[in-house]
């Protein structure tokens, strides 16, 4: 069975800080024939790239604190969310390049290695954002401190956290925001077979 989609119409709803596109779409059915036209809105902000830095000889991994609109009114510990380093991808710009770029100004620091965790769809029912998720070799020895770029309003404290520790947080829900569970949860499985690779340098 072959799935077809035609759009029909395209149109930026919303211009702001983020975009909304609202399309008018038809698409095949599994039961056959085709839909209705759909009126969709589309939250559109870019590709993202998230960081999880880990120091395997220290066991610990870096983690950051900011303030995020999107949890203002409905996480339960209030809009400071404890996260992985990320960032929007600019134009011309790779992934790898991106997560470098992020470590540095969210976390003041450089990676010794970059490891593909996965690339996913935020909310594919209304968002097109896609994440490409890396793990960072890095020497935790002097990180720290408070980061971010001001004229961005970023304001953002980092955090050294023991690996069972960071992942304990997410089992009570301290750590509630998509990409750092699913980096830690990764960490998990390949956590010995890193320490295996980069402690037997």
């Amino acid at each position: 069975m072959s799935l077809r989609y035609d759009v029909l119409e395209r149109e930026t709803a919303y211009e702001g800080y983020f975009r909304i596109v609202r399309y008018r779409v038809r698409h095949s059915l599994f039961s056959g024939g085709r839909s209705g036209i759909l009126s969709r809105e589309c939250f559109e902000r870019g590709d993202s790239v998230g960081v999880l830095p880990y120091d395997p000889v220290r066991d610990t991994v870096v983690l950051v604190e900011q303030f995020r609109i999107g949890a203002l009114g409905v996480a339960h510990g209030g809009p400071w969310l404890v996260e992985a380093v990320a960032g929007v991808v600019e134009p011309g710009e790779s992934s790898e390049q991106v997560a470098r770029r992020e470590l540095q100004e969210e976390a003041g620091c450089e990676p010794q290695e970059l490891v593909p965790i996965c690339r996913y769809l935020v909310s594919p029912g209304g968002a097109s954002e896609q994440v490409t998720l890396f793990c960072a070799r890095l020497d935790t020895a002097g990180v720290g401190g408070i980061h971010g770029k001001a004229e961005e309003g970023e304001d953002i404290r980092v955090h050294i956290a023991p690996f069972e520790q960071a992942l304990a947080m997410v089992a009570n829900g301290a750590i509630h925001a998509a990409m750092p569970i699913i980096a830690l949860q990764w960490l998990a499985l390949n956590r010995e077979r890193l320490q295996a690779l980069w402690c037997g340098d």
